[in-house]
């Protein structure tokens, strides 16, 4: 029978791995002990809490004093941050805007930008859309892999005119060609001081210029308004659109609610919940884009609480939600830039998308050889019994026993990893192989070396399990 202390737990569970990377038991009893209305209120103003200390990291990595050109180093950084932070949903959103604003380094090869890049999303990510869509403009890494440094008064470069509407605010469908030459024509001028070379000098960050000389100061039409209009005047006119409101409604019920289709469908396939949708743009268009609000509504409604385990987790939320769970880098440690080829494996590059559409989710993440990697890195992570979240779900386990059936090895499993909801099939299977063994004994260095074995052997089972993919 379910209490109303475990579904306050699983309510909160849920809401710390959409709006975070999930928790061991220790942190979501701490969340629970508060309603679930402050902590949402908490999350989503960060400022309230400190940012997660970095000086320490500095002295394992020399590198990220000198922004040397190796991003797996900032990504690793970047898990760190995810895995320590009090400011959860401030991590969580910087890489939704990461998904939505797809921007590599590939193009570039010049880290420091990149990195700008992401903190600038940090800084604005909960900001009202105009702050957050001007910042991408006049970005040095977007105007570079947008080409807007190649847009002329004298002769426009559409790339960034398009993008902006089709892929970071309304979609297609919403706006006219016109529409596009005339916003190229507004964001004419909008580059960046060259940098100096990269050698011998080392990585220096890149500043964005306006260029007076080099803007097309003509009368413009965009969206029925005429004037002469610049990039600040059209990322306004864009943010009090409605179908930019549903275009990144749309984009946030994706990402922290439940999978949708992929975003060159959106035009021709209706959301899976179109009321969501209408609550998250009458949101927007009440509070004139504020973002804050719009999530407010979100994490607040009956279909947010409800849609738990109906998204997949990208790599980056499976390996840092493995993370949480194994206690591992709650101080630094020399090998966490090897995370980004763990999450390579797993077909996602942060810093790196692979194009300006992002990445695609849902299902899309999984295939035979992504789902191997998942599973394997999931119990190569958590298959050690001295690594600090797994010695904490044994000690739980074993407390206040003397023996731990079966069914209770498993439903004890499921609720600290979790609380993790499995099809009865996959509960009858793990219930199967503990009772192979039969009880566990606890009350001597022997038996408990043997128990503790097991419930690693059960907690590996457990994550990889189909279920354990979905948050």
């Amino acid at each position: 029978m379910t209490t109303a202390a475990s579904t306050d737990l699983s309510l909160m569970a849920h809401l710390l791995r959409r709006a975070g990377f999930g928790s061991d038991r220790a942190e979501l009893e701490r969340y629970t002990a508060r309603s679930y209305e402050d902590v949402v209120d908490d999350l989503l103003n960060p400022e309230r809490f400190a940012e997660p200390e970095d000086e320490v990291l500095t002295r394992f990595y020399p590198h990220l004093h000198a922004a040397i050109d190796n991003p797996a180093v900032w990504n690793g950084r970047w898990f760190y941050r995810m895995i320590n932070t009090d400011r959860p949903l401030e991590e969580k959103m910087t890489l939704f805007w990461h998904g939505v604003f797809a921007t590599g380094w590939t193009k570039s090869e010049h880290t420091p930008t990149i990195v700008d890049h992401i903190q600038m999303l940090r800084e604005n990510c909960m900001e009202n859309f105009r702050t957050l869509l001007l910042g991408i403009s006049q970005d040095p890494a977007m105007i570079f892999w947008l080409d807007n440094n190649e847009n002329h008064g004298d002769a426009i470069n559409e790339n960034y005119g398009r993008e902006i509407l089709e892929l970071f605010s309304m979609g297609i469908g919403s706006y006219t060609e016109d529409d596009i030459k005339s916003a190229a024509r507004a964001f004419t001028g909008w580059t960046y001081k060259q940098p100096v070379p990269l050698y011998p000098y080392g990585q220096r960050s890149v500043d964005y210029l306006f260029r007076e000389d080099d803007h097309d100061f003509g009368e413009k039409t965009f969206l029925g308004h005429t004037g002469n209009l610049d990039g600040g005047d059209i990322v306004d006119i864009i943010a009090r659109q409605e179908a930019t409101a549903r275009f990144i409604g749309r984009h946030l019920y994706n990402f922290f609610v439940a999978d949708e289709a992929q975003v060159p469908a959106w035009s021709i396939e209706p959301p899976a919940d179109p009321g969501a949708i209408d609550d998250l743009v009458k949101a927007w268009m009440d509070s004139n884009a504020d973002i804050k609000s719009v999530l407010r509504v979100m994490f607040n409604s009956d279909w947010f609480k409800a849609a738990r385990f109906k998204h997949v987790k990208s790599p980056t939320e499976f390996v840092a939600g493995v993370l949480k769970l194994s206690g591992e880098y709650a101080a630094p440690a020399p090998n966490l830039h090897s995370l980004e080829g763990t999450i390579v494996a797993m077909g996602q590059k942060l810093m790196d998308p692979p194009s300006v559409e992002g990445w695609h989710t849902g299902k899309e993440w999984i295939d035979g050889g992504t789902l191997t990697e998942r599973v394997n890195y999931a119990i190569d992570t958590l298959n050690d019994p001295t690594k600090p979240g797994v010695k904490a779900i044994i000690e739980r386990i074993k407390a206040g026993v003397g023996q731990t059936t079966p069914e209770q090895l498993v439903d004890c499993v499921l609720e600290l990893v979790g609380p993790l909801e499995v099809a009865s099939e996959t509960r009858d299977a793990l219930v199967a192989h503990a009772e192979s063994e039969g009880v566990l004994d606890w009350g001597s260095e022997t038996a408990d070396e043997t128990s503790s074995a097991r419930v690693v052997q059960m907690l590996t089972l457990v994550v990889s399990a189909r279920e354990f993919q979905f948050a």
